[in-house]
C-alpha cells in the first residue's frame, strides 16, 4: 500500500465508570494522539458513552469535517456495539468495515484489578487497531434472497406457536413432528402452574389449529435427515415413517385400535403406567387423528398372522406395504423447536427409582393425576388400589447436582408446588416437600407457593440423601424412609412416607449434539443449543437462518417457550418480508492456483461451508454459508485460503501495534 498514512480517529469510552474506574482513559487518549500520529492518528478524544447518541455524533463530526477515512473506538465488546459504530460511521459516509472496535471492557477493565496495568494494555490494543485498520478494505454485505418457506422442527408448543405466528401471516411453514402427534410433553400433563389450567384445554385448540391451518403442511411420525445450502435456500430431506395407513383413506374413527388384539407397555406417553395396543394413537386429541401402527410389536409382522386391523377397517387404510417416505423441501429459514429429556431418575440410585416400587417420576405424576390417564385420575400407589396417606415430593433430582447436571432446570420448585396441591386436593395426604432453594420468580409463582403453604403442606429444607425401605422400629413398617437433613432446623431427619414423588430435571434431547452438527449449530457444555447472544439475542444461532426456541436452548417453562416460538417466528417473519438478508462479508476465499487439493479443510468447517470439486481438484467455499471463523484459514498447510478482513497484513500489523510498546 501507499506510505500515506490513512487518517485515523480514536475514541475512548469512559463506559460510566465500567471502563474509567480501572483504566485511565484521558492517560489513553493523550498517549494515542502523542505516540500514534506517525501512524495516521489525527483525532483522539474521549467521551463518557461513546455509544450514545452524542457519542456517536462526535465520530460522525470528525469523519466529515476533518475527513477521517479509518475509526478505531475503544470501549466494549464487538459483540456488544460494533454495528452500532458502523452504523455511525457509514450516516458520516465513511464504509462501516474501515471502523475497528477495541474491546478495553470485557478484556482490560472488567479482568484487572491495577489501574496502571490495565491502561497500558489499553494503549498496547488501541496501537493494534490502529495499525491494523490501516489495512482494512472497503466492503461490501452479501446479499442473499429468502425463500418464503419456513421449516419448524418439533411440534411442541413451542413448534407450535412458531409454526401459526408465520403461518397466520400467510406464508408456508413445514411443521415435522417425530412423533406420531404434535402436542409435546404439554400433552402429557393435567394441570399447568400456576393457575392449574387444564393442559389439554389450553393445548388442544392450538394442536387443531395446526393441523388444519391451510398454510401448514404437517409431518408427523418424521424426521429431518440432512440439511444443505444456507440461510434463504436450505434443501432438507424429511424422512416420512411408514405410518402403514393410508392418510387419505383413513377417518380416524379408531375401530382398527378397538380390535387390535394386542398390547404393550406404553414407554412414551403414558411413562410406563399404562398400556396401548400396537395399532395407536398417542391419545384421544392427538393430530393428525390417524393412528400408527408399531411394527417391531405388531404380530403381521412377526409371524404373517393376524392382521385384525385391515380385516375390520371399514375404509380399507391398513396398508402393510407401505414404505419410509422421502421429501425434498426447500426453505428459507429453519426453527429448531426440538425440546427436551426428562433426567433418568435410576441414575440416582439412593433415591430408590426402579427398585422401590412406590418412588415415582415426575412425569409418572403427571399421568396418573390426569383424568384420561392409566388410573383415570386417581392418586394411587403401584397396586393401583391403595392411596397415599403420606407423600414426600423431593425437588432438583438430577439438577443442581456436580454429579449429574450443574443448573437448575427451571421448572421442578413450581411443578412440586402443584404435585403437592394435587396430592392435597384429591388424597387428602400429608405431603412434605424436600427443597434445596425455592425458586419462585414469575408472574403469580410466589402467590401459588403462598397458597400451598396455606393449603398445609410441609416444608423441609435440605437435599435429601436416601429413600430406602430399611426401617429403624414399628413405626416405620411399610413405610418409605425419606432421610434427610433439615437445615433449617439444624439436624438429620427420618420421616416415613407412603409415596416418594421425584421431581426430575430437563436434560438436552439425547442426540441433540448429531442434530445440532446436521444444522450447523453448536451446543454448550451442558449440551443446550447455543444462542447467538444469552440476552439480547437468545432465539438466533451462530448459523445465519438456523433459528431455535423453547427447551432447545435451556430448561423453560410453558409461558418462555411460547414466548420463544412467537419470537423466532417474528425474527423468520423479518427476513421474509425483507425478501433478502444481508450477509456480513467476513468469509474465507480460496486462491485456487495455490491450492493443492489436500482436502485438510473439507471437514474441518463447523459450518460445511467448504466442498471438494472433483472435476478440477481444488476446493471451494461457499460464501453464503461460511462464517468467517477462519479455522480453515488457519488450517490450510498451502497458505492458499485466505480470510476477509483478517488478511496476513491486517494480523501482522495488529500483532506489531501491540509490541509496540514493549
Amino acid at each position: 500500500m501507499s506510505e500515506k498514512k490513512p487518517k485515523i480517529g480514536v475514541y475512548v469510552c469512559h463506559c460510566g465508570s465500567n471502563i474509567a474506574g480501572m483504566v485511565d482513559v484521558e492517560a489513553v487518549r493523550d498517549w494515542a494522539q502523542a505516540a500514534l500520529g506517525q501512524d495516521g492518528v489525527v483525532v483522539s478524544r474521549d467521551y463518557k458513552f461513546m455509544c450514545s447518541s452524542l457519542g456517536q455524533e462526535l465520530i460522525e463530526k470528525d469523519i466529515q469535517e476533518l475527513g477521517l477515512e479509518r475509526v478505531v473506538v475503544a470501549a466494549c465488546s464487538p459483540h456488544l456495539h460494533e454495528k452500532t459504530f458502523r452504523t455511525a460511521s457509514e450516516r458520516a459516509g465513511l464504509n462501516p468495515y474501515l471502523t475497528e472496535l477495541v474491546s478495553i471492557r470485557e478484556q482490560v477493565s472488567w479482568v484487572h484489578t491495577d489501574k496502571q496495568v490495565a491502561t497500558e494494555k489499553s494503549k498496547a490494543l488501541v496501537s493494534g487497531a490502529v495499525h491494523r485498520v490501516a489495512y482494512n478494505t472497503e466492503l461490501q454485505p452479501l446479499k442473499v434472497p429468502i425463500n418464503p418457506n419456513t421449516l419448524v422442527v418439533g411440534g411442541g408448543i413451542a413448534g407450535i406457536q412458531a409454526a401459526l405466528e408465520i403461518a397466520n401471516a400467510g406464508f408456508h411453514v413445514y411443521l415435522v413432528e417425530r412423533e406420531p402427534s404434535i402436542g409435546g410433553h404439554m400433552a402429557q400433563f393435567d394441570k399447568t402452574f400456576p393457575t392449574l389450567d387444564c393442559s389439554a384445554c389450553i393445548l388442544t385448540p392450538r394442536m387443531v389449529e395446526a393441523g388444519t391451518h391451510p398454510n401448514i403442511t404437517l409431518l408427523t411420525w418424521s424426521e429431518v435427515i440432512s440439511v444443505s445450502g444456507y440461510v434463504g435456500n436450505f434443501n432438507v430431506t424429511i424422512k416420512k415413517k411408514a405410518r402403514y395407513v393410508n392418510e387419505e383413506l383413513c377417518t380416524g374413527c379408531g375401530i382398527c385400535v378397538e380390535k387390535c388384539p394386542q398390547k404393550v407397555i406404553d414407554d412414551v406417553y403414558e411413562a410406563g403406567l399404562g398400556y396401548r395396543k400396537v395399532i395407536y394413537t398417542p391419545f384421544a386429541q392427538a393430530v393428525p387423528k390417524y393412528p400408527v401402527l408399531d411394527r417391531p410389536n405388531c404380530t403381521f409382522f412377526k409371524n404373517g398372522k393376524c392382521k385384525a386391523c385391515e380385516k375390520f377397517c371399514p375404509t380399507n387404510a391398513i396398508d402393510f406395504t407401505q414404505e419410509d417416505q422421502y421429501l425434498n423441501v426447500e426453505v428459507g429459514n429453519i426453527i429448531l423447536a426440538t425440546g427436551y429429556d426428562l433426567f433418568d431418575a435410576r441414575r440416582v440410585t439412593n433415591y430408590g427409582y426402579g427398585r422401590l416400587p412406590n418412588v415415582f417420576t415426575s412425569l409418572e405424576f403427571e399421568r396418573m393425576s390426569n383424568a384420561a390417564g392409566p388410573t383415570g385420575g386417581e392418586i394411587t400407589l403401584r397396586d393401583g388400589k391403595t392411596k397415599p396417606e403420606t407423600v414426600g415430593i423431593i425437588h432438583c433430582v438430577g439438577s443442581r447436582d456436580k454429579n449429574f447436571n450443574n443448573y437448575c432446570s427451571s421448572i421442578c420448585c413450581m411443578q412440586s408446588l402443584k404435585f403437592a396441591h394435587l396430592v392435597k386436593e384429591r388424597t387428602g395426604a400429608t405431603v412434605y416437600e424436600f427443597y434445596i432453594d425455592m425458586r419462585t420468580p414469575m408472574k403469580a409463582y410466589d402467590e401459588f407457593y403462598q397458597r400451598v403453604l396455606e393449603e398445609g403442606t410441609l416444608f423441609v429444607r435440605g437435599k435429601v440423601a436416601e429413600v430406602t425401605n430399611a426401617t429403624h422400629g414399628p413405626h416405620e413398617k411399610g413405610k418409605l424412609i425419606i432421610q434427610v437433613e433439615d437445615t433449617l432446623v439444624g439436624k438429620q431427619r427420618r420421616i416415613p412416607v407412603d409415596m416418594v414423588i421425584l421431581s426430575v430435571g430437563m436434560e438436552p434431547r439425547h442426540d441433540a449434539k448429531q442434530v445440532g452438527q446436521m444444522f450447523g449449530i453448536s451446543c454448550s457444555s451442558d449440551g443446550w443449543y447455543i444462542e447467538r447472544h444469552p440476552k439480547l439475542d437468545p432465539v438466533t444461532t451462530m448459523t445465519e437462518g438456523i433459528l431455535i426456541a423453547g427447551c432447545a436452548s435451556g430448561p423453560k417453562d410453558i409461558p418462555a417457550s411460547v414466548a420463544q416460538g412467537a419470537a423466532a417466528a417474528a425474527r423468520v417473519l423479518d427476513k421474509i418480508l425483507q425478501k433478502e438478508v444481508e450477509l456480513e462479508p467476513i468469509r474465507a476465499t480460496v486462491d485456487e492456483s495455490k491450492c493443492s487439493g489436500c482436502r485438510i479443510c473439507n471437514n474441518l468447517c463447523p459450518f460445511n461451508a467448504i466442498s471438494f470439486l472433483d472435476d478440477v481438484g481444488v476446493t471451494r467455499i461457499n460464501p453464503a454459508l461460511c462464517q468467517g471463523c477462519g479455522t480453515c484459514v488457519a488450517a490450510c498447510p498451502a497458505g492458499a485460503i485466505s480470510g476477509t478482513g483478517f488478511s496476513n497484513e491486517q494480523i501482522f500489523a495488529q500483532i506489531e501495534g501491540l509490541l509496540m510498546g514493549v
